[in-house]
């Protein structure tokens, strides 16, 4: 993967994240019980949903903040090298996912 190419992908990446907290904005709203709703969700139900759905903000944040050290290690010319080590990052481990700033075997722990 090229970093013109590893650059497209992660601003599209970053795009999409975008586009999925705009479509579940509401599901993170706080939870309010309809006594006369027929067929509604049980309160416990809604707050287990409102909560999945905090939780999957919190993973898309996180992946904005790698996007983001991604994009900078591709501005200052440290894309594709181990943020721990200093060794290249396997290709296809960047192909997978080019917002990695680790290689495997720091990754693990494994020295």
């Amino acid at each position: 993967m090229t970093e013109d190419e590893a650059r497209k992908a992660l601003i599209a990446r970053a795009a999409q994240l975008d586009e999925e907290d705009r479509s579940n904005s509401d599901a993170r709203d706080p939870v309010t019980l309809q006594q006369d709703s027929v067929g509604r969700l049980s309160r416990m139900d809604a707050m287990q949903q409102q909560a999945m759905a905090q939780a999957t903000e919190r993973r898309r944040q996180a992946e904005r903040s790698r996007i983001k050290a991604a994009l900078a290690r591709l501005d200052e010319g440290e894309w594709g090298y181990c943020g721990t080590c200093g060794e290249d990052i396997a290709p296809k481990r960047l192909e997978h996912d080019p917002s990695v700033g680790t290689c495997v075997k720091c990754a693990s722990g494994a020295s």
